[in-house]
C-alpha cells in the first residue's frame, strides 16, 4: 500500500521535470528572423541587398565566411535578415522585408554558422522606441511604436500576411499546447484521491 503514494511522487517529479524543460524552451523567448520559403528569389535578393546595406552583419556570407555554404539566396537572406532583426533589438517591423521574412522559434544555426539570438550576440545596440521600415521597395521612414506593441505606418509588424506553415511555427504551437496539458496532468495526479 505504501508503494502507491511513492509511485505517485516519482511520477509527479518526472512530470515536473518535463514541464520545466518545456517551459524553459517556451519562456526563453528566443526568436530568429528567417526568409520565407515561399518568397521569390528576386524578392529575396532585393531584401538581402537592403539588409546588408542597412546594418546587418553580412561578413559571414562572404565566400570565406562561416555561413557562405549553402550558397543559396534563401540561406544568405535568412542569415542577413536575422542579423538585421537582432541588431534592431527585435523591434516590431524589423522582420518583414516586404513580406519575405518570418519569425522562427527554433534556432536556424547549422554547423559552424551560428545565428545570433540577441542584440548582444549580433553586435548591435539597443534602439529606443522608434523603428525604421525595412521594406526595401518603399522609402525608409521613421515612426513611433504604438503603446500596444503593434506597428504603424509602412511597417506591417511581425505577423506574416498569411499563415506560416514552417516547421519552427509548428514546433512552437506543439510546445504551447504541451505545457498546459502537462500541468493539467500533474494537477490531476496530485489531487487524485488515494
Amino acid at each position: 500500500m505504501a508503494a502507491q503514494p511513492q509511485n505517485q511522487v516519482l511520477l509527479l517529479l518526472l512530470m515536473s521535470t518535463i514541464i520545466s524543460m518545456v517551459v524553459v524552451v517556451v519562456v526563453e523567448g528566443a526568436s530568429w528572423c528567417v526568409a520565407r520559403s515561399d518568397a521569390s528569389n528576386q524578392a529575396l535578393q532585393t531584401a538581402l541587398d537592403y539588409a546588408c546595406g542597412s546594418g546587418a552583419d553580412c561578413t559571414p556570407l562572404q565566400s570565406n565566411g562561416l555561413c557562405f555554404l549553402p550558397n543559396t539566396i534563401q540561406a544568405h537572406a535568412s542569415y542577413a535578415f536575422n542579423s538585421y532583426f537582432q541588431r534592431k533589438a527585435m523591434a516590431p517591423g524589423s522582420c518583414d522585408f516586404s513580406a519575405t521574412a518570418t519569425i522562427a522559434q527554433t534556432d536556424p544555426s547549422y554547423g559552424s554558422c551560428v545565428y545570433p539570438s540577441s542584440v548582444s550576440t549580433a553586435g548591435g545596440t539597443i534602439t529606443p522606441t522608434t523603428q525604421t521600415s525595412n521594406n526595401p521597395t518603399t522609402p525608409t521612414t521613421t515612426t513611433t511604436t504604438p503603446a500596444n506593441g503593434g506597428s504603424g505606418g509602412l511597417t506591417p509588424g511581425l505577423t506574416p500576411p498569411f499563415p506560416d506553415n514552417s516547421k519552427a511555427s509548428l514546433e512552437y504551437m506543439i510546445s504551447s499546447i504541451l505545457v498546459p496539458l502537462s500541468i493539467l496532468l500533474v494537477l490531476t495526479l496530485t489531487f487524485q484521491p488515494m
